[in-house]
């Protein structure tokens, strides 16, 4: 599903670089973007990157760190998005913050979404929004044995702030898109596809996304859109699937729809449910696979992760 392959294991983003290092591109297509990372590093080698990602989340995320070649946020918006964060107002404006958080820090949420929308620039918006989550993840990442090592929410927000990189300018247009992946494959055109293949499973999108899910709430300020975006994605890749033979239809469409894009490498996670072989197989029903990469997660995750070109 779209959920499983937003967050990767620490050396997945090694893994994906060291086989990518052995291919010739200077434009790749990323369909399910996730998290920037693969995009943000890729642009140090100066290639154009063209992302995608159906998840609004995901590509805020890549309009901050991939579209972004130059932009930066101020001091001065830094303040103006910070400005009376804690003050609590008639009612919260996003309700499902509550679900999420406690009330003083559904408040400080709500305070800073609202906020960056006195932001002008989109991409500077987006890093403003980019920090939000990376705030929400510290909050969520504490329980009750650690709560007291947490710091006020505007002082990490601030520091995230001043510590952040300036943004890589690869000299290239980096478009990000945020749209259901065949209509962005059908579109584009580039060297490469590089695509990171949903994991199985028969769960809403939601459920799926666990507490990533809160970042897509907070970005769309409600919790009433799961439902018809799930219906959107219907028979497409990434929405849930019962069977085998239903998500292999579901990859060899995808795989047609990216036929006129000549080169592939396709990330796929072996967890006992789709083995390689099953992948190669669809793959072979399109193009002639070249090499098959593999790297075992085993120890920390219980999965295997390998990489397929054609």
């Amino acid at each position: 599903m779209l959920s499983k392959t937003s967050v990767i294991p620490k050396g997945w983003l090694a893994f994906e670089l060291n086989v990518l290092r052995r291919l010739k591109f200077n434009s790749i297509a990323l369909p399910f973007t996730g998290e920037a990372n693969l995009g943000t590093y890729l642009k140090r080698w100066n290639v154009r990157i063209v992302s995608n990602d159906l998840l609004t989340w995901s590509w805020t995320s890549a309009v901050a760190n991939i579209q972004n070649n130059h932009e930066i946020m101020t001091e001065g918006e830094l303040n103006a998005v910070l400005e009376d964060a804690y003050v609590p107002r008639y009612r919260l404006k996003n309700q499902s913050l509550r679900n999420w958080f406690n009330e003083t820090d559904a408040w400080w949420f709500d305070n800073v979404r609202q906020n960056t929308e006195k932001i002008v620039s989109p991409v500077v918006k987006a890093i403003a929004l980019s920090l939000g989550m990376a705030i929400g993840d510290y909050v969520l990442s504490f329980d009750e044995e650690t709560l007291e090592l947490r710091q006020p929410l505007s002082t990490v927000y601030k520091r995230l702030w001043s510590s952040q990189l300036d943004p890589i300018n690869n000299n290239q247009n980096n478009p990000c898109t945020n749209r259901i992946g065949y209509e962005f494959l059908a579109e584009n055109y580039t060297d490469l596809m590089f695509l990171r293949l949903p994991r199985v499973n028969n769960l809403d999108l939601k459920t799926s996304l666990g507490f990533m899910a809160w970042r897509e709430e907070w970005i769309r300020g409600n919790d009433t859109f799961w439902n018809e975006l799930e219906t959107g994605q219907v028979g497409r890749l990434g929405t849930r699937v019962e069977t085998k033979f239903q998500y292999l239809k579901l990859v060899e469409e995808t795989l047609n729809t990216a036929s006129h894009i000549p080169n592939w490498a396709i990330s796929h996670v072996e967890d006992g449910f789709i083995t390689t072989q099953d992948i190669v197989e669809t793959i072979s029903k399109i193009r002639k696979v070249d090499s098959i990469f593999t790297k075992d997660f085993s120890e920390v995750t219980g999965t295997k992760a390998v990489i397929i070109t054609a």
